[in-house]
């Protein structure tokens, strides 16, 4: 077994690099570790049972270590708290359950435009919507509502990425969910 030198002195961004160039698990290994307590209180929070949120750690660790590679990461700990979230919500979607989570809509975005966004959406007629309506979106909207939803960025992600200020992103999201939900509604009937 390789025996890395320091690898606890390393940031997350330089793990996250040696882990790409290498292969070496041990560099995502290390990342990860970091972030366990912030994985399970996530999981928690969401699933609400323990053994399914110690699982969900175990199955997230398996799947992001197979993939971290294909993602264009910029800060770590942000795009973790995503994908951790996402994951809940796929697990909670399959035994469907009613998701019952405190969502402060100050922080957080989340309603009824949400799963349409999602890429396990089936329904074509509301996918054709979906994409119609986001091409008639004003273009700060249609970047913002794409960067957050399908791209799964923060907020600071898409300022970094758009200049945008962070007050302006989060309006532009909010005005774009809300012209979405108006367009879709409009070509639904």
């Amino acid at each position: 077994m390789l025996r890395l030198k320091n690898i606890s002195t390393h940031t997350d961004e330089e793990l996250l690099q040696l882990h790409r160039k290498s292969g070496h698990a041990e560099y995502f290994g290390e990342l990860y570790n970091r972030y366990i307590p912030l994985i399970y209180g996530v999981c928690l929070k969401y699933l609400r049972d323990e053994d399914k949120a110690q699982d969900a750690v175990m199955q997230l660790f398996e799947n992001l270590h197979l993939k971290i590679a294909g993602y264009e990461i910029d800060v770590f700990r942000t795009w973790l708290y995503s994908v951790v979230k996402n994951h809940c919500l796929q697990i909670l979607r399959k035994e469907n359950k009613e998701i019952i989570v405190d969502f402060n809509t100050e922080i957080m975005e989340s309603d009824e435009v949400l799963h349409l966004l999602c890429e396990e959406e089936n329904d074509q007629e509301k996918t054709v919507a979906l994409r119609r309506c986001l091409e008639k979106l004003p273009e700060q909207q249609r970047v913002s509502i794409i960067h957050f939803f399908m791209k799964e960025m923060s907020y600071a992600d898409i300022v970094d990425k758009t200049g945008f200020s962070l007050k302006a992103v989060k309006s532009y999201i909010q005005n774009g969910k809300r012209n979405l939900k108006l367009c879709i509604d409009k070509h639904s009937k």
